[in-house]
Protein backbone atom coordinates (compact mmCIF):
# COMPACT_ATOMS: atom_id res chain seq x y z
CA UNK A 1 0.00 0.00 0.00
CA UNK A 2 1.42 3.62 -1.06
CA UNK A 3 1.23 5.71 2.08
CA UNK A 4 1.11 8.74 -0.24
CA UNK A 5 -1.98 7.74 -2.18
CA UNK A 6 -3.42 5.48 0.47
CA UNK A 7 -3.74 5.15 3.76
CA UNK A 8 -6.49 4.38 6.88
CA UNK A 9 -7.09 6.42 10.16
CA UNK A 10 -8.83 5.03 12.98
CA UNK A 11 -10.26 7.49 15.06
CA UNK A 12 -11.03 6.34 19.41
CA UNK A 13 -13.17 8.32 21.55
CA UNK A 14 -12.17 6.38 24.89
CA UNK A 15 -14.30 6.15 27.65
CA UNK A 16 -14.69 3.12 30.47
CA UNK A 17 -18.72 3.44 30.18
CA UNK A 18 -18.33 3.20 25.85
CA UNK A 19 -15.90 3.13 23.77
CA UNK A 20 -16.47 4.71 20.22
CA UNK A 21 -14.46 3.97 17.38
CA UNK A 22 -14.73 4.87 13.70
CA UNK A 23 -12.50 3.92 10.32
CA UNK A 24 -11.90 6.16 7.18
CA UNK A 25 -9.83 5.26 3.94
CA UNK A 26 -7.85 8.15 2.27
CA UNK A 27 -7.58 7.40 -1.25
CA UNK A 28 -6.12 10.43 -3.47
CA UNK A 29 -6.86 12.66 -0.33
CA UNK A 30 -10.12 11.61 -0.38
CA UNK A 31 -12.15 10.16 2.23
CA UNK A 32 -13.83 7.28 2.16
CA UNK A 33 -15.95 5.76 5.07
CA UNK A 34 -14.92 2.08 6.14
CA UNK A 35 -16.91 1.92 9.48
CA UNK A 36 -17.84 3.11 13.18
CA UNK A 37 -19.09 0.95 15.96
CA UNK A 38 -18.45 1.13 19.85
CA UNK A 39 -17.63 -0.91 22.66
CA UNK A 40 -20.16 -1.15 25.73
CA UNK A 41 -18.70 -1.51 28.91
CA UNK A 42 -20.98 -0.38 31.14
CA UNK A 43 -22.13 -3.56 31.97
CA UNK A 44 -18.43 -4.73 33.91
CA UNK A 45 -18.38 -3.65 37.35
CA UNK A 46 -14.39 -4.16 37.49
CA UNK A 47 -12.49 -1.07 35.72
CA UNK A 48 -9.17 -3.09 34.98
CA UNK A 49 -11.52 -5.35 32.92
CA UNK A 50 -13.05 -2.88 31.46
CA UNK A 51 -9.75 -1.24 30.56
CA UNK A 52 -8.49 -4.98 29.49
CA UNK A 53 -11.46 -4.72 26.76
CA UNK A 54 -10.75 -1.52 25.48
CA UNK A 55 -6.77 -2.99 24.88
CA UNK A 56 -8.17 -5.99 23.38
CA UNK A 57 -10.56 -4.18 20.74
CA UNK A 58 -8.41 -1.61 20.22
CA UNK A 59 -5.76 -4.44 19.19
CA UNK A 60 -8.54 -6.52 17.34
CA UNK A 61 -9.29 -3.19 15.01
CA UNK A 62 -5.99 -2.80 14.60
CA UNK A 63 -5.40 -6.41 13.35
CA UNK A 64 -8.35 -6.34 11.23
CA UNK A 65 -8.52 -2.98 9.40
CA UNK A 66 -4.06 -2.24 9.76
CA UNK A 67 -4.42 1.16 9.71
CA UNK A 68 -1.38 3.45 9.30
CA UNK A 69 -2.80 6.41 11.97
CA UNK A 70 -4.71 6.58 15.30
CA UNK A 71 -6.02 9.78 15.97
CA UNK A 72 -8.03 9.94 19.41
CA UNK A 73 -9.40 12.18 21.29
CA UNK A 74 -7.76 13.35 24.18
CA UNK A 75 -9.90 13.83 28.10
CA UNK A 76 -11.33 16.67 28.74
CA UNK A 77 -10.54 18.72 31.96
CA UNK A 78 -14.04 18.73 34.31
CA UNK A 79 -14.11 19.00 37.84
CA UNK A 80 -14.76 15.19 38.66
CA UNK A 81 -11.03 13.95 39.10
CA UNK A 82 -11.72 10.37 39.48
CA UNK A 83 -14.00 10.83 36.22
CA UNK A 84 -10.33 11.97 34.20
CA UNK A 85 -8.47 9.76 35.59
CA UNK A 86 -10.44 7.18 34.53
CA UNK A 87 -10.68 8.63 31.11
CA UNK A 88 -7.13 8.93 31.05
CA UNK A 89 -6.72 5.25 31.87
CA UNK A 90 -8.99 4.22 28.82
CA UNK A 91 -7.29 6.51 26.75
CA UNK A 92 -3.30 5.31 27.45
CA UNK A 93 -5.05 1.32 27.17
CA UNK A 94 -5.95 2.52 23.62
CA UNK A 95 -2.89 4.09 23.02
CA UNK A 96 -0.33 1.65 24.45
CA UNK A 97 -2.28 -0.84 21.95
CA UNK A 98 -1.45 1.20 19.04
CA UNK A 99 1.97 1.36 20.48
CA UNK A 100 2.39 -2.07 20.48
CA UNK A 101 1.41 -2.78 16.55
CA UNK A 102 3.67 0.34 16.16
CA UNK A 103 0.92 2.36 14.33
CA UNK A 104 0.95 6.41 14.92
CA UNK A 105 -0.86 8.24 17.32
CA UNK A 106 -2.07 11.44 17.15
CA UNK A 107 -4.25 13.08 19.93
CA UNK A 108 -7.06 15.36 19.76
CA UNK A 109 -9.12 18.22 22.36
CA UNK A 110 -12.70 17.97 21.87
CA UNK A 111 -12.44 21.75 20.79
CA UNK A 112 -10.12 20.92 18.21
CA UNK A 113 -12.32 18.44 16.88
CA UNK A 114 -15.40 19.76 16.77
CA UNK A 115 -13.70 23.06 15.10
CA UNK A 116 -12.30 20.35 12.19
CA UNK A 117 -15.95 18.77 11.59
CA UNK A 118 -18.11 21.76 12.29
CA UNK A 119 -16.35 25.14 12.14
CA UNK A 120 -17.36 25.77 15.73
CA UNK A 121 -15.37 24.51 18.44
CA UNK A 122 -18.98 24.12 20.92
CA UNK A 123 -20.84 22.48 18.52
CA UNK A 124 -22.80 19.21 20.04
CA UNK A 125 -22.57 15.65 19.69
CA UNK A 126 -25.53 15.80 17.45
CA UNK A 127 -24.03 18.62 15.07
CA UNK A 128 -20.71 16.90 14.74
CA UNK A 129 -22.63 13.56 13.75
CA UNK A 130 -25.05 15.37 11.25
CA UNK A 131 -22.18 16.94 9.31
CA UNK A 132 -20.37 13.94 9.50
CA UNK A 133 -23.39 11.79 7.99
CA UNK A 134 -23.19 14.46 5.19
CA UNK A 135 -19.56 14.49 4.78
CA UNK A 136 -19.27 10.90 4.60
CA UNK A 137 -22.72 9.82 2.78
CA UNK A 138 -23.52 7.80 6.12
CA UNK A 139 -27.36 6.25 5.79
CA UNK A 140 -28.12 6.40 9.57
CA UNK A 141 -26.83 7.78 12.95
CA UNK A 142 -26.55 5.28 15.46
CA UNK A 143 -28.38 5.45 18.82
CA UNK A 144 -25.06 6.51 21.23
CA UNK A 145 -23.21 9.26 19.44
CA UNK A 146 -19.80 7.54 20.65
CA UNK A 147 -19.17 6.02 17.24
CA UNK A 148 -19.44 9.37 15.68
CA UNK A 149 -17.28 10.76 17.86
CA UNK A 150 -14.45 8.25 17.48
CA UNK A 151 -14.93 9.00 13.38
CA UNK A 152 -14.64 12.48 14.05
CA UNK A 153 -11.10 11.86 15.57
CA UNK A 154 -10.65 10.07 12.11
CA UNK A 155 -12.17 12.83 10.13
CA UNK A 156 -9.92 15.83 12.06
CA UNK A 157 -6.83 13.88 12.08
CA UNK A 158 -7.44 13.45 7.90
CA UNK A 159 -8.09 17.11 7.88
CA UNK A 160 -4.89 18.19 10.09
CA UNK A 161 -2.78 16.02 8.26
CA UNK A 162 -0.72 18.51 6.81
CA UNK A 163 -0.78 21.02 9.00
CA UNK A 164 2.40 20.32 11.37
CA UNK A 165 1.76 21.99 14.57
CA UNK A 166 -0.72 19.82 15.32
CA UNK A 167 -0.55 20.22 19.15
CA UNK A 168 -0.26 16.96 20.44
CA UNK A 169 3.07 16.35 18.09
CA UNK A 170 4.74 18.73 20.58
CA UNK A 171 7.79 17.00 22.81
CA UNK A 172 8.00 19.90 25.00
CA UNK A 173 8.48 23.83 25.62
CA UNK A 174 11.70 23.79 23.20
CA UNK A 175 9.50 22.19 20.26
CA UNK A 176 6.81 24.60 20.61
CA UNK A 177 9.00 27.38 20.49
CA UNK A 178 10.97 26.32 17.98
CA UNK A 179 7.30 25.66 15.86
CA UNK A 180 6.16 29.03 17.01
CA UNK A 181 8.39 31.82 16.58
CA UNK A 182 5.73 34.28 15.50
CA UNK A 183 3.92 33.39 19.03
CA UNK A 184 6.73 35.00 21.45
CA UNK A 185 7.65 38.47 21.85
Amino acid sequence: MNSKKERIILGIDPGTIIMGFGLIKIVDNKMKFLQLNELILKKYDDHYLRLKLIFERTIELIDQFHPDEIAIEAPFFGKNVQSMLKLGRAQGVAMAAGLSREVSITEYSPKKIKMAITGNGNSSKEQVAKMLQSLLGLKELPKNLDSTDGLAAAVCHFYNSNNKSIESKYSGWESFVKNNPKRLK
